[in-house]
């Protein structure tokens, strides 16, 4: 029935992350990127910058709307996905791929007990929808 990764975490704010060891892969859900519409600009987080969970780290622009991207987890902008500078649709065709934003280097004893498994997610989003 879904098509939620079942190897990532979610927030309630509709971000993805992929923890591999102590960096950690950032991007928006298929649902959030269904909402906003074809994505026209991404502004990047700047390496090295520190990002808060649940604070702003980026922001996406679309032909409906502009929308802030929040730190699903707290730590040190790595690296950030920059063929987005010239393809932001990627994240329409792929966000769970080739349509990453950015990386991070979890915070030491980053919290991730607020986000959720792909189970989670989905009920929330069933939730959500009614």
């Amino acid at each position: 029935m879904s098509s939620i990764p079942k190897n990532l975490l979610y927030a309630e704010t509709h971000e993805w992350l992929r923890v591999e060891g102590n960096l950690g892969t950032v991007g928006i859900t298929d649902h959030a990127q269904k909402a906003l519409g074809d994505l026209t600009f991404v502004e990047l987080p700047k390496l090295g910058s520190q990002v808060e969970q649940g604070e702003e780290a980026c922001a996406l622009e679309s032909c409906k709307a502009a929308a802030s991207l929040y730190a699903p987890a707290s730590g040190t902008v790595a690296e950030a996905n920059s063929a987005l500078a010239d393809d932001p649709g990627a994240i329409n065709a792929d966000c769970y791929g080739r349509g990453w934003i950015f990386k991070i280097e979890l915070a030491p004893g980053a919290d991730l007990s607020k986000l959720k498994n792909a189970d989670e997610y989905e009920r929330f989003l069933a939730t959500e929808e009614k």
